[in-house]
Formats: C-alpha cells, structure tokens, sequence
C-alpha cells in the first residue's frame, strides 16, 4: 500500500490515540477545575443510541464546510478550524494562541451529513480557561448548533457525556461509523496529574442531528 495512502480503521485508531494523549502540555492554568460531567450523564449501557422516533426521521444534510459552533447552555460561539492529521498519524490541535477556536476533523465527516463528525477544543491554554473549559457541565439533551457555509443550521442533541482514562479511550466507541449524522466533542478531563503536569483522560459529548435550521444557499 503507498504510504500516503489512510485505510479508515487506521484514521480511527489514529485519532483514538491522539484523543488519549492531546493537548498534555497545556497544563491545570484555569483558576479553578473544569467540570465533570456526572455519572448519570453517561450512557444507560452500553448499547446503541436510542434517540426518540421522531428525531430519528430528520433527513441528513449534504455534506458542507462547517463554519462555527454554538452552544448555547455553556455560553460557546466560536468559529471552527479545519483540523488535519499530522506527519506522526495524530490530529493536530486548534492553536492555543486563541482560547475561543475550535476545531473539526477536516478529513472525516462533515456534521450534519450521515456518518460521525468530530470537533476538538482546548480545556484551558496558558493564558486561562479555553473554548470547551465548561464541556462537561453539559446534559442530555442540550442543543449543539453547527453553522455551515451552506447556510443551514445542523441542530444536535446530546445523548451522553462520558469520561475516559487515557488507557481506557474506547476509539470504537468514540469514532466507530454511524448510519446517521451524529457528532462528537472532545476536550481533556478526567483529573489532572500535578506530577505528570497533564490531564488524565478525555470528556467526550456525545450527539445526534435532531433538526436543521436555515436555508440552503445562505452566506453569512
């Protein structure tokens, strides 16, 4: 095979270990802990999601450039950065030069159409609290709002929020391919070491397309 050549289950394992480990040099500088999301925001088991019949029909989008995210419960709006895999296989980061950026995986899917879309964000940078500081103070069924360049609106709901150790990251889990829209958001969590001066695990939010806002064609 050319070496320039990514078969999927190798993107998948690449991002699984790059969710493991990222952003670890940014280091506990918020004034306070992050929040966590609690026990019974996770998954009832361990089964396939189970929206609700009626958000289940939501028809998917076309695939189109995503251009922010809003979330309006943790006060998030912020313009979203294609992110790309680097030369070792894992993604590269939003910069941390600005703390309100996020970023999605450019190569994989575009959210709102079928398939899993993935969007990253800093906890905290040097210089304080980051874009997805407050991840995990988020619910089920919260709205994620992802503007696209098309115009139109892709509406999420949460499912689940769920931490995982860095030796525990169930990449299938996380990334594993879906028959309809379904997004991701991932940021570190899970406890920070003092001694290895770097978060522990990863919060991951987990979310389906519930309606679409917007008219195709727009430009903002």
């Amino acid at each position: 095979m050319p070496p320039t050549r990514v078969t999927a289950a190798a993107l998948v394992f690449a991002a699984g270990a790059f969710t493991g480990t990222w952003l670890l040099d940014t280091g506990a500088r918020a004034p306070a802990p992050p929040p966590q999301p609690s026990p019974s925001e996770a998954f009832a088991s361990h089964g396939a999601l189970t929206p609700r019949h009626r958000e289940s029909l939501v028809r998917p989008l076309p695939p189109a450039t995503p251009v922010r995210l809003r979330i309006p419960q943790i006060r998030v709006d912020a313009p979203l950065l294609g992110l790309r895999l680097l030369p070792d296989g894992s993604l590269a980061t939003p910069p941390v030069n600005d703390r309100r950026i996020a970023g999605w995986y450019e190569a994989g899917t575009k959210p709102g159409a079928i398939g899993t879309a993935v969007v990253a964000g800093h906890v905290d940078t040097p210089d304080g609290p980051a874009v997805f500081y407050n991840l995990g103070a988020l619910k089920k069924g919260d709205s994620v709002e992802v503007l696209r360049v098309d115009g139109r609106t892709a509406v999420f709901t949460i499912d689940a929020i769920e931490v995982y150790s860095r030796a525990d990251f169930p990449s299938r889990k996380v990334y594993g391919a879906s028959g309809r829209p379904e997004l991701r958001l991932i940021t570190c969590g899970g406890g920070f070491s003092e001694e290895q001066h770097a978060y522990l695990g990863n919060v991951v939010v987990y979310a389906h397309l519930a309606r679409v806002a917007g008219r195709e064609g727009a430009r903002g």
